[in-house]
């Protein structure tokens, strides 16, 4: 089945940090986006798709808006959308009170249905169509995320926490559990529709060398799985993984060591990273989540962006919920720019839309499946909306550049700017269904 799109179109064609910033987009002011069977099948102008298509396809015409790829999370706890928003601590204070007792209910897996319906449903109105996603300790956290992921046809990517020691008796698992409990996920779920799988260790401090290596060996019997983890997210953090584990060269040759490192590797934070470190993490071709609103909250610091660039590593953004406080990507790029303005670095609203849809494809190793409009891709788009706000409307009639308009929406923009949001081609948000 075909169907067409008409509006002003952007996607991305590569790094606007690398090379020429006019190659690295392709922007339509009358553009049209064609879907055959889900699928992306072209994209141009509209004056000159529209004369190829046969008489009885419908064009679908948004004329004040902007139609981009759908917005990729490449970091995001669905067991914490519940206790967004809670108070006062740093990251190992906030994990004792307030994370571990919610995700201590996550061993029912009805409660984990209802959660993950509406946390699905909350990313879906922000204009997230794909997210690599934390469970937790528990099985069922799992089944009950794919299995409502896979109700809504969604190419989404998840993992069991894997968490043997400095935690709570009751999400604890072993070594041994962790790696046949993961293994029996993989085996039910990876590659099933649109679902894949995550290996997933919390984090250094929660996971024994003997879990971090078991975590390896599941790497090398599923090389098509993900591995997914925190790193050098907050100082004390920092300092606690090197009296664990005296005998490494620093946090990330914690996970090295284990041979956890690699094109599907995606490290969230790496707010702390040494020069050495970005080194490995580039030369691995490992991936970092960008995290800027969980790293203001917490007071974690500010990622520096520049020098992942200098070391040419894959990164994409994370809204990190709960310690982040938006599922809107659009807010989260708001968060961004200004960590980079307070290290003295500048962060262009090319690079922050890149970041969210291609940039994260790439840190998912999804790049040609999703994250563009290229023949063959995976028609997961959303359509923004210039005039969903008074304050946005009235600022956008003084815009005289795409550059202008991009960065309009990434600061004044949030959930409100969604105008739809269509899965392979299927729309399954606009804003008349919240009227």
């Amino acid at each position: 089945m075909i169907k067409a799109f008409r509006g002003e179109l952007l996607h991305f064609l590569a790094d606007p940090a690398k090379g020429s910033l006019e190659q690295s987009y392709q922007y339509f002011t009358d553009g049209l986006l064609v879907i055959k069977d889900g699928l992306v099948a072209s994209v141009g102008e509209a004056s000159t798709l529209a004369a190829t298509l046969e008489p009885d396809v419908e064009i679908k015409h948004y004329p004040q808006g902007l139609i981009i790829p759908g917005f990729i999370d490449t970091h995001v706890h669905y067991p914490q959308t519940e206790m967004i928003a809670s108070y006062g601590e740093q990251l190992l204070e906030w994990l004792d009170n307030y994370t571990f007792p919610a995700e201590r209910e996550f061993c029912n897996f009805e409660h984990g249905q209802r959660v993950a319906q509406f946390f699905i449903e909350q990313l879906l109105e922000a204009g997230t169509t794909t997210a690599l996603v934390f469970g937790t300790v528990h099985k069922e956290s799992v089944d009950a995320f794919f299995s409502v992921a896979q109700q809504h046809k969604l190419r989404m990517i998840c993992g069991k926490v894997l968490m043997d020691q400095n935690c709570p008796d009751y999400l604890q698992d072993s070594a041994e559990s962790g790696y046949n409990d993961s293994k029996a996920l993989i085996e039910k779920w990876h590659q099933v529709d649109r679902l894949q799988y995550a290996i997933t260790p919390r984090f250094a401090p929660t996971c024994s060398t003997e879990q971090l290596q078991k975590a390896g060996q599941l790497l090398a019997e599923y090389p098509s799985v993900y591995l997914h983890t925190h790193l050098s997210e907050n100082k004390d953090e920092i300092a606690w993984v090197k009296q664990l584990f005296p005998n490494t060269d620093g946090y990330l040759d914690v996970y090295d060591q284990s041979q956890l490192l690699g094109k599907r590797s995606v490290f969230a934070h790496g707010v702390h990273l040494h020069d050495s470190e970005c080194q490995r993490l580039g030369e691995t071709h490992s991936s970092i989540a960008f995290c800027p609103s969980s790293n203001l909250f917490l007071g974690s610091g500010l990622f520096n962006l520049k020098q992942a660039q200098q070391f040419d590593i894959t990164v994409g953004v994370g809204s990190d919920i709960g310690a982040g406080t938006t599922f809107s990507m659009l807010s989260t790029l708001n968060e961004g720019y200004k960590t980079q303005q307070l290290r003295g670095d500048k962060l262009s609203p090319f690079q922050s839309f890149y970041l969210a849809t291609l940039g994260g494809a790439k840190a998912l190793d999804l790049e040609g499946t999703i994250g563009n409009f290229t023949t063959g891709a995976e028609a997961d788009f959303i359509v923004l909306d210039y005039h969903a706000t008074p304050l946005m409307s009235r600022r956008m009639e003084h815009c005289k550049t795409l550059t202008e308009k991009l960065f309009i929406l990434s600061m004044l923009g949030d959930e409100r700017h969604v105008l739809a949001t269509y899965i392979m081609g299927e729309c399954v948000f606009n804003t008349q269904d919240k009227t």
